[in-house]
């Protein structure tokens, strides 16, 4: 990847991030800290890996996408906007009665949603199915899936990692967002699931260790996942949480709650400086 796309999607991340800041501050609720973490990688898929359509968001023949970790739906809904499925200015109703936007992704009401997710290990099931339908019915499309670390605690995620590898969905490529935080603290204090790596491995995938805010390894991981045959690939990336917005970094308290006005405010600030400053 040449540096011009780097910085290229270094800014629409950056716009991502503060869109994700607007939704939950517009809201008076949401989940930030696990949004920011894949605010780059959900930029790098809708902006360069996925096959998709903001005119056609049901086009039969485009990729799927299923967030597992379903309440860092702000990512999403800024990545949708910012790709043109839906006006950027209907961020500022994430939550609010009768948006369309909910606090968990709804693919009955929100342009681009392929499957309603919220709770945690049903999203990467749906997902494993999703592929499955389309190697039976011959198609050329690739299913992606991201799961939260939090989340691979749920012993639903590992009866999916045994359906994908059993089924060989090699058309499954999954990551997992590990920024070591989730709702009551440490992930290895609350239930240490590591390591991940060995774990996906003994469960028959293949499985690719990144730096989850570095655009070439992003890439680098990707296009693996697409020479890989017979089995299912996981991306495990190492994120922080809060990514971007210096007081919400590796900061668990910032898992599920809204930054008042001035603690909005100096978000914004911060990350238009950075944007600025490429």
């Amino acid at each position: 990847m040449d540096q011009a796309k780097v910085l290229e999607l270094k800014r629409i991340a950056a716009d991502i991030r503060l869109d994700i800041l607007e939704e939950v501050f517009s809201a008076s609720s949401g989940h930030p800290g696990g949004s920011l973490s894949i605010a780059d990688i959900i930029t790098y898929l809708y902006f360069v890996e996925m096959r998709v359509n903001p005119a056609e968001p049901h086009w039969e023949d485009r990729d799927r996408f299923v967030l597992s970790k379903g309440h860092t739906c702000p990512a999403l809904y800024a990545a949708l906007a910012e790709r043109g499925f839906f006006p950027r200015e209907d961020l500022k109703t994430f939550r609010h009665i009768d948006s369309y936007l909910q606090g968990h992704p709804d693919l009955k009401h929100t342009p681009g949603i392929d499957m309603s997710t919220g709770s945690l290990g049903q999203g990467i099931s749906a997902a494993c199915g999703m592929a499955l339908a389309g190697k039976i019915k011959n198609k050329d499309y690739r299913v992606y899936s991201i799961l939260g670390d939090g989340e691979s605690e749920e012993g639903q995620v590992w009866e999916a990692a045994m359906f994908a590898a059993h089924y060989k969905l090699d058309n499954l490529c999954a990551l997992l967002d590990f920024n070591g935080l989730q709702i009551d603290g440490k992930v290895t204090e609350v239930m240490n699931p590591t390591p991940l790596d060995e774990k996906f491995r003994a469960f028959g995938w293949h499985v690719i260790v990144i730096d989850g805010h570095d655009f070439e390894q992003i890439e680098a991981a990707y296009a693996e996942a697409k020479t890989i045959k017979g089995k299912p690939t996981m991306i495990l990336a190492n994120t922080v949480k809060g990514k971007g917005v210096s007081y919400m970094e590796n900061q668990a308290g910032w898992h599920g709650k809204a930054p008042n006005a001035d603690q909005y405010a100096q978000g914004v600030d911060e990350l238009k400086a950075y944007k600025a400053a490429l």
